[in-house]
């Protein structure tokens, strides 16, 4: 194992349990190892329908939805 992922491992490890679970669902993803696909909540699901209805049909947001969208999780 090199330093760097040791480091990383370490500063996870301080992370609250879910937060955790989604960096090793995201490493596994990375790895071609990904695990069972999570459920989706039955509130969200006619959203997930939605957004992959838009996707086949090719409907993205433009560039500045997007920028707009991304600017909300800074701190």
């Amino acid at each position: 194992m090199t330093k760097l992922l040791e480091m990383t491992l370490q500063a996870v490890g301080k992370l609250p349990p879910d937060s955790q679970d989604e960096i090793a669902l995201a490493m596994l993803t990375l790895t071609g190892n990904e695990a069972d696909p999570e459920d989706i909540d039955p509130a969200h699901l006619p959203a997930v329908l939605e957004g992959l209805a838009q996707a086949k049909r090719r409907d993205f947001g433009s560039d500045a939805e997007v920028e707009a969208a991304f600017r909300r999780f800074e701190r």
